[in-house]
């Protein structure tokens, strides 16, 4: 009998050795993979410097990221992988195929610059000059997109130096024209998508990051959603023109319209549950008359709507057209609202966020929770299709004060290149530890 007993225990602890062993291979696999990962980013730090430098000095607009591209491409090329280019018009992906068996892992940075003069003096500062909308401009990577390919440059090279280690395989997403494609065109991350970008093979999951005027070497996250969707919104009031003097004789659009912008401001401060989620209508401009004492028969406003769920974005839309309507018709004007749909709400998996905070431990000691960010990213229609995971790293030098630090868009806007290498890391760390991850389950 006491044989028997032991026997039967012997055998329930069987499963049991089976988990802690598992367990110990993983964790075993996972110290050996972030030791090649370290020794592998040190090596590329200086090359990740040099190309953001190069990028920096020669940027390029949506849709016109011709010579980034082809640095990207030529790069992946020479690490062995297959390339894909032309995607989107300037988009380039690379695929690493690893040497183990395992999930698929996509990646992205965006490469595109804005129509800004830069005003930093670096030695590489941008000097480019382009038409933009018709009109001479400065060009400038004042949102960062240089750091963001350099960065992601840099973890080809570290994956591909460790390509024979990987436990599955990854997806280099170099996209063009996240600012906006110029007017007439298409581009970005949803052309991206229509045109194979996530196809043969598919990946499971992806990552991403943003550079931030937060402290240098900072990683910040925000499980579900994290960056709010942004639609354009028009609206065309018309009256019926009449003398300035004799306001009587006709309908005055101007005020009309000036009501229209007061009633806006009450929809997410009156209407809307506050407490639930915030969101933003924004009029940023205003046209109408040719003279001071003519009142035109029509007024154009334009502006932006923010909001992080799609529902409110749904009810807002349906909100903007009963107030701006019911307050022309109360003053016998008429007014027509355009709505037009823009990059939708960045959603972090929420899942994905909780199971990747330790890699991102791992690089910073400095990893937090970030606020909701009213800014838009066209990560967004990635993670519509995958679970994505985009995070924040931060770029502004130890003696910055936080609160005047140019933020990103600023003639201004400045990077300390200490962080790239935080990045590299952190990607790299995301990929690798998502790959054991699920090669464990």
């Amino acid at each position: 009998m006491y044989s028997d007993k032991m026997l039967l225990f012997a055998l329930c602890l069987i499963p049991l050795l089976g988990v802690v062993l598992s367990v110990k291979a993983q964790a075993q696999e996972r110290a050996s993979l972030h030791q090649s990962l370290d020794l592998h980013a040190m090596t590329v730090e200086s090359d990740v410097i040099e190309w953001r430098r190069d990028i920096h000095a020669n940027p390029e607009l949506s849709n016109r990221e011709f010579r980034t591209a082809a640095l990207v491409a030529d790069h992946l090329r020479s690490l062995g992988m297959e390339v894909q280019t032309e995607i989107a018009h300037t988009g380039v992906v690379g695929f690493l195929q690893g040497g183990k068996p395992g999930p698929i892992v996509a990646l992205r940075a965006d490469m595109d610059a804005l129509p800004v003069t830069e005003m930093v003096d670096l030695p590489f500062a941008s000097k480019v000059r382009t038409t933009y909308n018709g009109m001479d401009v400065g060009v400038m990577h004042a949102c960062g997109h240089d750091t963001h390919t350099a960065i992601l440059m840099g973890v080809a090279s570290v994956m591909a130096a460790m390509k024979d280690e990987l436990p599955g395989s990854i997806k280099f997403i170099f996209q063009p024209a996240e600012e906006g494609a110029p007017a007439g065109e298409e581009g970005g991350a949803e052309l991206m998508l229509r045109e194979g970008a996530f196809e043969d093979p598919t990946p499971e999951v992806i990552f991403g990051l943003h550079v931030w005027p937060e402290r240098v070497g900072q990683i910040s996250y925000l499980p579900g959603p994290f960056m709010a969707s942004a639609d354009e919104l028009h609206i065309t009031i018309t009256g019926r023109q009449t003398h300035g003097a004799v306001p009587w004789g006709g309908v005055d659009p101007i005020v009309v319209g000036s009501q229209v912008v007061l009633g806006l401001q009450t929809i997410a401060s009156r209407q809307l549950d506050v407490t639930a989620t915030p969101s933003i209508i924004t009029v940023g401009t205003f046209h109408g008359g040719v003279r001071s004492n003519i009142i035109p028969d029509e007024v154009k406003l334009t502006g932006t709507i923010r909001t992080f769920l799609p529902e409110v974005r749904e009810e807002i839309e349906e909100r903007i057209r009963h107030t701006v309507e019911h307050i022309a018709t109360s003053a016998g004007a008429t007014a027509e609202v355009q709505i037009n749909y823009g990059y939708p709400v960045t959603v972090n998996d929420p899942d994905l966020t909780l199971q990747m905070i330790p890699s991102l431990e791992r690089v910073s000691d400095s990893v937090s929770q970030a606020a909701k960010i009213t800014g838009a990213e066209d990560f967004s229609y990635f993670a519509n299709e995958v679970p994505g995971l985009f995070i924040f790293l931060g770029i502004a030098p130890p003696e910055a004060d936080l609160e005047t630090v140019p933020r990103n868009h600023s003639p201004y806007f400045y990077v300390d290149e200490s962080a790239l290498i935080t990045g590299v890391r952190a990607l790299s760390s995301l990929a690798v530890d998502y790959m054991v991850d699920q090669g464990s389950e």
